[in-house]
């Protein structure tokens, strides 16, 4: 029995630049091999029970040997395995996937190549160059710039490249860029050709450097850029000025911890990355179903006999819907239950199952549910109220005072999540982080019990951005006072806060 090798181009670095395909194959692979350059956002589509094996390789330091990898790919494909063989780039452009797959043909493995996009034209793009640009460059070359330079004979024909090709694109050279722009000045290109070198392109800690290919090699070595790099070549470097659009977004450079739990971190993740940020994800917290009793199936079987169903966040409305599936039910024993969320996101998870929230309070906190359901609510009206294991104790003390008769299920329980602890740690003792987010008072909590008794320390390394007031308490009851405190209590306002902080900063140097 035979499987099948995926011989997969990961793209240049930013992780969302994966084909549709290519995120297919992940998705399906038993077994994935995967390089230096592939970024690790990607094993997130993996499935739980796939293989991982990391096989990068840096200049003289390498996990394993080609040969090896090659041995790899051959016995997991003759098992019955499919393996997706992740590449940074594209596998065909000095990616060596050609090699591996004459490898597995040999074997009667069968494989597919899965094209990606290459550095040597992406980086550049991020940079704001264009490699052919119109009445200004209309040919354009890809080139090893990983050539021995004691060798006897190169294997790049320098006098042809020089000065035949419009743009030129050199990967894995900056080892050799000393000999890579005397070659092609001493053959013909004039030395004052614009150069560019990218490191870590499309990533948000990319680099870039313009030059001549006359100071090119001292400046790159002043700067103290190291791989990974692109260096392109040509006139057209010079329209990055006019064509920045990437690393001059309102957040980049900046680095941004996130600490919500995984399944709710997208969302915060995706509008700083919108902006430019290097998102470090370090969840503190986890959640899951709390066992679904007796007790809590009949009242879940009876919701349509409450005047109100209160749900706090969206986890209790997906933990609500999973509850109610597992009974064999849906949306309808709802019947015609007023439905109160707090704030947008709760709203929104509502939305998703079809269901129009009636109330949604002004202020997203427990108090204002209280304000917006008195008026509603007559004395002896029964309310359902949807929590996890722990939380505050506002709306059914509100409620209850106001004769309302509430009862309460919890469906789910929030834990510490210690995955992502050295992640955090790391990045925080290494003053690597510019902003630390916290979006509920539990992240604070956890996140302090994942660093240790130097926590609090550590966490005023960077500046601290809580969601709103009452996860700001908290932060101040262990000592962090927070740099930043939101009014409205979503993430849409938290990332506009940030993204204010760096502003005024930027302003008042």
């Amino acid at each position: 029995m035979t499987g099948i090798v995926y011989l997969i181009g990961a793209g240049p670095g930013d992780y969302k630049l994966i084909t549709v395909k290519g995120r297919e194959c992940i998705e399906k692979a038993d077994v994935i091999v995967y390089d230096y350059l592939a970024d690790e956002h990607l094993l997130r589509w993996a499935k739980p029970d796939a293989e991982l094996i990391y096989a990068g390789k840096q200049c003289k330091n390498h996990t394993l040997h080609q040969y090896e990898i090659n041995e790899l790919l051959v016995k997991y494909g003759l098992e019955g395995k499919v393996v997706a063989r992740l590449k940074g780039g594209d596998p065909l452009i000095f990616g060596r996937g050609g090699e591996e797959a004459l490898e597995l043909a040999k074997a009667g493995v069968p494989f597919e190549f899965v094209p990606g996009v290459t550095s040597g034209i992406s980086a550049p793009a991020y940079a704001g160059i264009p490699v052919t640009q119109r009445a200004m460059a209309t040919s354009f070359a890809i080139v090893t710039g990983h050539e021995d330079p004691t060798k006897n004979e190169s294997g790049i024909n320098w006098e042809g490249l020089a000065t035949a090709v419009d743009t030129i694109s050199f990967v894995m050279g900056i080892g050799n860029l000393p000999m890579i722009s005397q070659k092609l000045m001493e053959y013909g290109r004039p030395k004052e050709t614009p150069v560019a070198v990218i490191r870590w392109g499309t990533k948000p800690v990319q680099q870039t450097l313009v030059s001549t290919l006359e100071h090119v090699a001292e400046d790159v070595k002043k700067a103290g850029i190291k791989p990974p790099s692109i260096i392109t070549v040509g006139n057209v470097v010079g329209l990055r000025d006019s064509l920045r659009w990437f690393d001059n977004k309102p957040l980049f450079g900046k680095t941004v911890l996130v600490t919500r739990a995984r399944s709710k971190a997208s969302v915060l993740t995706e509008k700083l990355e919108e902006l430019g940020a290097n998102v470090v994800e370090a969840a503190a917290i986890k959640t899951q179903a709390l066992p679904v009793g007796q007790p809590e199936k009949d009242v879940l079987l009876n919701a349509h006999s409450y005047k109100t169903v209160i749900f706090t966040s969206a986890e209790g409305v997906r933990f609500f819907f999973e509850a109610l599936e597992g009974l064999g039910k849906d949306s309808r024993v709802l019947g015609e239950a007023k439905l109160c969320a707090i704030g947008s996101a709760t709203a929104k998870a509502l939305h998703d199952k079809g269901l129009l929230a009636d109330i949604i309070p002004a202020d997203y906190k427990g108090e204002s549910v209280v304000t917006a359901l008195k008026p509603i609510l007559e004395k002896g009206d029964k309310a359902l109220l949807i929590q996890p294991k722990v939380a505050r104790k506002v709306i059914f003390n509100g409620l209850t005072e106001a004769g309302i008769d509430v009862t309460v299920v919890r469906l789910y329980e929030t834990l510490l999540d210690n995955s992502q602890a050295d992640i955090l740690r790391d990045a925080l003792a290494a003053g690597e982080a510019d902003y630390i987010t916290f979006t509920s008072s539990s992240t604070v909590t956890n996140t302090l019990s994942m660093l240790g008794e130097d926590g609090a320390a550590l966490i005023k390394k960077a500046r601290v951005a809580c969601i709103g007031p009452i996860t700001a308490a908290t932060c101040v009851e262990h000592g962090i006072q927070p740099n930043l405190i939101g009014k409205t209590f979503t993430i849409p306002a938290m990332v506009d806060m940030i993204k204010a902080d760096v502003a005024n900063a930027a302003e008042t140097k």
